[in-house]
């Protein structure tokens, strides 16, 4: 909390949380981890506990007992989490404990015997019980009331929008199918209600997010209601009419996804793909239980790319996967050489306790998967200073997240809060304020980062 650098813990950095509290209002501590998703998560427990009464305190100090959401995707992320329970137990001593790593309550005690509560990701009810039993509730029926709107753990220019819940899919190094279940979406009426809200509120962009965000709806059989359509190609366009910007996260290249490109090119949804290829090769993408059709994704990507020629495309992927030799890295450098992606994140394969992946054979030993991340990353920092030498002299939009005496940091469309790049404003950025959408001539390029002036 107190003791987490900000820049580091974006949920405390910005967190939008009313500040007074009455004489004996009781109190709660949050500390979130993890991916957008769960911060999501967070947001809808610390909104209820405030609509209850509680205050929420920005410190372990303040706080009558601190709730921790952890992450347990990888075994790097399960140690955080247990590393942030016990410094809540530290300097708290009163914790509960939930999200994906509460999947494992055995695993946690094991480690922190003393915690409270254990519970699984997007368990809220049994959150609020938890809390109750720690730390009763003593609402003032003339004071708490209903908050106008949900708190939130971002700036308030942006917030992120979550349209559903788990995953259909079996790739065979995730366990997220385990921990949050099959594929649940949301009713499309009460997305557009949340992102009216939103937007109502000064939110000027929506991250849409999800576990694969083009399954939208596949689970409601893409039904009507309330005259909205559960299909994310009717959710983006219903999003785009709100006038917000609206990125896509997490968007698996199925074949509709090439529907979602004309109302980028229309400029009703950002001109941006998150897609989470994880490899090239066919017989590394088999092994993952994953789509083998990297040709035909290249074939995708030239028909996106000539629909929409602004388009953004970020990817993630993981290299020393088992059985990965180096052939199948040397085509993943060379898939990437033609795909010319704008933003890529790597990870190094790592075992996962219950993913199938541990049992393959073959395994690659570290000194070899580092040597690939190395080239990789490597290969990746040359295609994006590439691209963004390439912008130079060109007009771009871009939104203010901070101000500084320094400057202004600003992030274009193609940059999406936290993993991507930013835009900075070195003069002239007096009278800006964090959500202001302004036009900047780029003057100067970086690896990842870009530099301009206003016009």
């Amino acid at each position: 909390m107190t003791q987490n650098p900000p820049n580091l813990r974006p949920d405390l950095a910005h967190a939008s949380i009313p500040e007074t509290r009455r004489p004996g209002q009781p109190t709660i501590g949050m500390v979130s981890l993890g991916c957008p998703k769960a911060l999501v998560d967070s947001e809808r427990i610390l909104t209820r506990l405030r609509a209850e009464g509680y205050a929420i305190s920005p410190d372990y100090r303040g706080a009558e007992a601190v709730i921790v959401n952890t992450c347990g995707f990888l075994d790097s992320a399960k140690a955080e989490s247990l590393d942030a329970i016990g410094e809540a137990l530290r300097e708290n001593g009163r914790v509960i404990v939930t999200g994906c790593l509460g999947a494992e309550p055995d695993y946690i005690r094991e480690a922190h015997p003393k915690i409270l509560a254990v519970t699984g990701p997007h368990q809220y009810e049994q959150v609020l019980d938890a809390v109750h039993a720690a730390v009763p509730p003593s609402p003032d029926p003339f004071i708490d009331l209903l908050p106008a709107q949900n708190v939130t753990l971002t700036p308030r220019h942006y917030s992120y929008l979550k349209i559903s819940e788990g995953c259909n899919h079996k790739c065979k190094f995730c366990i997220i199918p385990d921990m949050r279940g099959r594929l649940a979406s949301r009713p499309a009426h009460a997305i557009l209600r949340e992102a009216e809200g939103l937007v109502k509120a000064g939110v000027k962009e929506l991250l849409v997010i999800s576990q694969d965000t083009s399954a939208y709806g596949l689970d409601l059989r893409h039904e009507t209601t309330k005259g909205h359509r559960a299909h994310i190609t009717d959710l983006a366009r219903d999003l785009g009419s709100l006038g917000a910007w609206v990125r896509l996260h997490y968007v698996y290249p199925y074949p509709h996804v090439r529907d979602l490109i004309p109302l980028m090119a229309d400029g009703l949804i950002l001109p941006y793909l998150d897609i989470p290829f994880q490899h090239a090769h066919p017989d590394t993408l088999h092994r993952m239980a994953r789509p083998a059709a990297a040709a035909k994704t290249l074939d995708e990507i030239a028909a996106w790319r000539a629909i929409a020629p602004d388009i953004t495309l970020r990817s993630t992927f993981i290299v020393g996967y088992p059985g990965e030799t180096e052939e199948e890295f040397q085509t993943l450098l060379d898939w990437m050489d033609e795909a010319q992606l704008d933003r890529v994140g790597c990870f190094q394969y790592e075992n996962v306790k219950g993913a199938r992946s541990n049992a393959l054979p073959d395994h690659v030993s570290a000194e070899v998967k580092q040597d690939r991340w190395d080239r990789f990353m490597e290969k990746a920092q040359a295609i994006s200073e590439a691209k963004l030498a390439a912008k130079v002299g060109r007009r771009l939009d871009v939104i203010v997240d901070e101000i500084d005496e320094e400057g202004a940091t600003c992030r274009t469309k193609a940059d999406a809060p936290e993993i991507d790049g930013n835009l900075f404003i070195d003069e002239g950025f007096e009278g800006l304020t964090p959500g202001d959408i302004v036009t900047v001539e780029v003057e100067e390029a970086g690896d990842y980062d870009l530099w301009g002036r206003r016009v």
